[in-house]
């Protein structure tokens, strides 16, 4: 973090009084995300905006970029990653007076929403018309729109519908100089022009500040059905996903929960999962869900399955509430431990049960910790290493060990993240993941759209962990 501070004061010739705060209160709830705030990453910004408006964003920009300072965006505070964090100080742009639904189009199967928008709020909106967005990732209720395009997150149910990326036909951004754009179309297809709604899309707030989206729907399922398979060993639970993916079975949730995970989650919400490997599974038809549901048991059994058991409503909404907290979970489960820092590695599915496998051999050799869970079918893994943060032996040994699965995620063809972003927290992978030329690539791109370095500096790339910035020194 930076020392830097700038002085913000004309703010208050661009914006009105109440949607600028200066008040040490008001910095401070804008000084970190949740995974930074856990890891004492937070730094105050020297003011806080509260715009209303594509108009007053685009104010806002256009002032600090022609003044030098700094703009970091901030939605809901849910990032894992820390790329909220307004880490060279300047402005934070808060985005959730932004909330309007603003059109809801159940003919084209769309909706229209500023960013600052609720997930939750979006599904209550559309639901009277029979219509639910997809790709809202497990903190979707509580996460804004904004934010999870920024990431391009996913969830619980990217095996079946994709990410939030597949979702988003068309945005409206303001770049770092004030200029608004449109990126995307309405229609379903476009083939217009470079793709920028693509670009801005999961570009961390770096390159753009989106405003506005148009989000495409799809029709509730008439038939909803989950359960959980209980298995011999955690091997034979991830090679189950496997196969069942590689089958072809059609399953909208399918969620690995190791034992550890199970008992964190007994500890934390008082269930009583129990401690064994297992596989949460939900399943999303129109008809002829019986028969998926047939499939996806005789695929588990060729895997020793000892349980497969379907759940009636209630029973269902508690397995997806102890998959959901378990991010909550992990941090009361030992007082003497905290996570060192989530993990969200992806692999190719052929992947899954060697990395697995991988991370719990390598948890016993070094006797830490590791709870391991994650969105299973689509390779998506998350873990944490839990370490006593009075202990610097033990710190070391766990950001050994993170560093060692990301690592290996990559060498098996994967991703150091596959939903939180890179944020402060993966910068260092950047380059082992895609090559220095990709990421020369990126700044290039970085360079051209916001020369100054305004928006959300500090961020993504591996130079700016020692404080560097990207900037095109011309202009």
């Amino acid at each position: 973090m930076t020392e830097d501070a700038y002085d913000c004061s004309f703010l208050a010739d661009v914006l009105p009084d109440d949607r600028v705060a200066f008040s040490e209160s008001s910095r401070e709830s804008k000084a970190a995300d949740f995974g930074a705030e856990g890891r004492g990453d937070g730094r105050l910004p020297d003011a806080v905006v509260r715009p209303v408006s594509t108009e007053e964003v685009s104010a806002t920009l256009a002032a600090a970029n022609e003044r030098g300072v700094p703009v970091t965006p901030y939605a809901a505070g849910t990032g894992l990653e820390g790329g909220a964090v307004p880490v060279h100080g300047g402005i934070s742009l808060d985005l959730t007076r932004m909330d309007e639904v603003v059109e809801v189009r159940p003919d084209d199967l769309q909706v229209d929403v500023q960013a600052g928008v609720l997930g939750g709020a979006v599904e209550e909106a559309v639901a009277d018309h029979g219509l639910f967005f997809p790709p809202l990732p497990s903190s979707g209720e509580i996460s804004t729109i904004g934010g999870m395009i920024s990431t391009d997150a996913s969830g619980m149910q990217t095996v079946k519908y994709g990410e939030v990326a597949d979702w988003v036909l068309k945005l409206e951004a303001v770049l770092a100089d004030g200029s608004v754009i449109s990126a995307g179309s309405r229609a379903k297809k476009t083939s217009a022009g470079y793709n920028l709604k693509d670009l801005l899309v999961g570009s961390e707030g770096t390159l753009a500040v989106v405003t506005e989206a148009t989000l495409e729907l799809a029709g509730r399922p008439e038939q909803i059905r989950g359960g959980r398979a209980i298995f011999g060993s955690l091997d034979d639970a991830a090679s189950a996903v496997f196969d069942a993916v590689r089958s072809g079975v059609d399953v909208a949730r399918i969620e690995l929960i190791d034992p550890l995970s199970a008992a964190m989650a007994n500890d934390y919400l008082g269930t009583d999962l129990p401690d064994a490997p297992m596989v949460f599974v939900e399943f999303h038809a129109n008809h002829g869900i019986e028969e998926e549901i047939d499939f996806c048991r005789s695929v588990f059994e060729a895997h020793d399955v000892q349980r497969f058991e379907m759940a009636d409503e209630e029973e269902m909404g508690q397995l997806w509430q102890a998959r959901r907290e378990l991010a909550f979970a992990m941090g009361d489960y030992e007082p003497d431990l905290v996570p060192h820092h989530p993990g969200d590695v992806t692999v190719p599915i052929s992947a899954l049960p060697e990395i697995v496998h991988r991370i719990r051999t390598l948890a016993d050799e070094r006797d830490l910790l590791v709870p391991v869970f994650g969105h299973a079918g689509d390779g998506n893994v998350h873990y944490a290493v839990l370490v006593d943060p009075d202990d610097p032996e033990h710190v070391e040994r766990g950001a050994e060990l993170y560093h060692e699965i990301v690592e290996l995620a990559i060498d098996l063809g994967g991703t150091s993240t596959g939903e939180h972003g890179i944020g402060l927290g993966k910068r260092e992978f950047l380059v082992r993941e895609h090559g220095e030329a990709s990421v020369e690539a990126m700044r290039a791109i970085k360079r051209a759209l916001d020369p100054r370095d305004t928006l959300n500096p500090g961020k993504v790339f591996p130079e700016t962990v020692g404080g560097g910035r990207v900037r095109d020194i011309r202009r």
